[in-house]
């Protein structure tokens, strides 16, 4: 029978594991999520400039679609390592001290819950999506792995949201 301060040991060095990987994959995320701001840019402004030589690029409104869901999903992890959504302070600091450990913590463990959902059911979809075969209009690109991409960004929240509960005050990620 392991010793409690060798459970221990092994449950920091699983948990630092965990913390890093979490971490590497917010990272690598939010690279996905500049690269897909770079590549709507890029596709709008040789489309606008190909426009006024009465040319277009085929495909732009397909690789617009998909790098925007690519854009928006991958952002989420490090935005909620950097604890940067939308949060209504004033109220939330009239309560005391304890009422805002409990609310805070129930908004995360709502919120890991949510985005658990979110992941489960983006993996479901894509499964349908594959399934069907869909396409996107103009380039046939298949589409089934955007809500399989969109299920890892969900699942990186959650762990993301874990790392907080799991170390309060501490942040993961400093902006």
């Amino acid at each position: 029978m392991p010793s409690p301060a060798g459970t221990i040991r092994w449950a920091r060095r699983v948990g630092g594991g965990f913390s890093a990987t979490v971490r590497i994959l917010t990272y690598a995320l939010a690279a996905v999520s500049g690269l897909g701001i770079l590549t709507m840019m890029t596709v709008t402004c040789t489309d606008v400039i190909l426009r006024r030589f009465g040319r277009s690029l085929t495909g732009a409104t397909d690789v617009l679609s998909l790098a925007g869901g690519i854009t928006i999903a991958a952002a989420l992890p490090y935005t909620t390592a950097v604890k940067g959504h939308v949060a209504i302070e004033y109220f939330f600091h009239k309560l005391s001290r304890r009422w805002r450990i409990v609310v805070d913590t129930l908004a995360r463990l709502l919120a890991m819950g949510l985005f658990g959902l979110l992941s489960v059911a983006s993996i479901r979809y894509g499964l349908a999506k594959w399934r069907a075969g869909e396409v996107t209009p103009t380039l046939e690109v298949p589409v089934f792995w955007v809500p399989w991409f969109i299920a890892l960004c969900s699942a990186t929240v959650v762990g993301v949201i874990l790392h907080n509960l799991l170390h309060p005050g501490r942040e993961m990620i400093k902006p």
